[in-house]
C-alpha cells in the first residue's frame, strides 16, 4: 500500500513577494526609462549652462526636425525584433523622396505624391521579405544588395540634381495641427499605435516569438515565412511615411541618399532597447532614442562643443547597449 504524504497547502504570493508596480515597470521598460532619464538630465544640465536651449525654435528642431527618423525606426524596430535587419532603409527613403517630389512638381495631386512613397516602399520591401523568408538569404545580404542597387540607380537616373519648385500644399511637414507641428503629431501617434499593436495583438506578439526562437514559433503554428514578409512590408510602409516628413520639411529635395541615415535608424532601435539578436524591445524605446540623439546633437552646439562628437557618443552608447543586452541574456541562461 502506498503511503499518503500530506503536502502543505499552496498559498498565494504575499504582497511582499509580488513585484511592485515600479519593479514591473522597470522590468518591462528598463532601457526606455534609462533613455528618458538621459533626455531629462540633458535638458536640465544644458539649460542651466545656456537657457536658450529650451527656446521654441530649438525644441521644434529637436522634436520635429528628426521625427522622420523616429518613424522609420518604428518599422526598423519591428524588423530587428523579428530577428532580421535592414541596412537599405536610408537608400529607400532617398529613392522614395525623389519619387514623391517628382510627382508633386509634375502637377499630380498632393495625395498621390504622399501615397506613392508608402506604396512603393511596401512593394520594395515585399520583394526583400520574400527573398529573406522563402529563399533563406540572410537579411543583411539582401538589404546590402538593395542598398547598392538603389543608391547607384538613384545617382544614375537623377545625377544628384535637386528637386525645386515644390507646391506649398505638398509641404505637409511645415504645417501644424491644433498648434502642434505635423511631424510631432505623426511621431507620437504612430509610436503609440505601433506600441499598442505590438504589445496586445496576436501578430505583434508573434514577432517576438519569431525573433526569440523561429523554430519554436513555427512548431507552435506561427506562419514564420508569412510573418517575415509581412513585417518587411510594414517596415516599408513606415519608411514611406518617414519619407513624407523627410521630403516635405524643406523647400527642396536633393535626389541623393541621405548620408548615414540607415545607421541612424538602426542605432535608434538598438539604443532604444531592441535586442540586436531579436525577440525583445519596444518601438517606444526607438522613438525616445531618436529624441536623445537630437538632444545630444543640439546640446553639443549650445555648450560650444564640436557636433562631430555626436558620432563618438552614439558609438559608445551602441557598445554599452549591446554589451548590456549580452550580459542580460547570459544571465537568463
Amino acid at each position: 500500500m502506498s503511503a499518503i504524504v500530506d503536502l502543505p497547502p499552496t498559498r498565494p504570493a504575499s504582497a511582499a513577494q509580488r513585484p511592485g508596480f515600479f519593479q514591473r515597470l522597470f522590468a518591462d521598460y528598463g532601457q526606455e526609462l534609462v533613455v528618458l532619464a538621459a533626455i531629462v538630465a540633458l535638458f536640465v544640465v544644458v539649460t542651466m549652462v545656456n537657457p536658450r536651449f529650451i527656446s521654441a525654435n530649438n525644441l521644434t528642431t529637436i522634436f520635429s526636425g528628426n521625427a522622420y527618423i523616429a518613424v522609420a525606426a518604428i518599422g526598423m524596430a519591428m524588423v530587428i525584433i523579428t530577428g532580421h535587419i535592414d541596412v537599405s532603409v536610408g537608400a529607400l527613403i532617398g529613392v522614395l523622396a525623389t519619387i514623391s517630389g517628382t510627382l508633386a512638381v509634375a502637377g499630380y495631386p498632393v495625395w498621390i505624391a504622399w501615397l506613392a512613397p508608402v506604396l512603393v516602399g511596401m512593394a520594395v520591401n515585399a520583394c526583400i521579405g520574400i527573398l529573406v523568408a522563402y529563399a533563406r538569404i540572410p537579411s543583411i545580404v539582401v538589404t546590402l544588395g538593395a542598398l547598392s542597387i538603389m543608391r547607384g540607380g538613384l545617382i544614375s537616373v537623377t545625377g544628384g540634381t535637386w528637386i525645386t519648385n515644390l507646391p506649398p500644399d505638398f509641404l505637409i511637414a511645415q504645417k501644424s495641427v491644433f498648434g502642434l507641428p505635423v511631424p510631432l503629431v505623426f511621431m507620437v501617434v504612430l509610436t503609440v499605435a505601433a506600441a499598442l499593436w505590438m504589445r496586445y495583438s496576436a501578430f505583434g506578439r508573434s514577432l517576438y516569438a519569431i525573433g526569440g526562437n523561429a523554430e519554436a514559433a513555427l512548431a507552435t503554428g506561427i506562419p514564420v515565412e508569412r510573418r517575415t514578409v509581412a513585417v518587411f512590408i510594414i517596415h516599408g510602409a513606415f519608411a514611406g511615411l518617414a519619407t513624407i516628413l523627410f521630403a516635405t520639411q524643406l523647400q527642396v529635395i536633393q535626389s541623393t541618399v541621405p548620408p548615414n541615415l540607415e545607421l541612424t535608424v538602426i542605432t535608434a532601435a538598438v539604443i532604444g532597447g531592441v535586442s540586436i539578436l531579436g525577440g525583445s524591445g519596444t518601438v517606444i524605446g526607438s522613438t525616445l532614442a531618436t529624441i536623445l540623439f537630437a538632444t545630444i546633437g543640439s546640446a553639443l552646439i549650445f555648450v560650444n562643443v564640436s557636433a562631430y562628437w555626436l558620432r563618438a557618443v552614439i558609438g559608445l552608447l551602441i557598445l554599452a547597449t549591446v554589451l548590456a543586452d549580452m550580459l542580460r541574456r547570459r544571465g537568463r541562461i
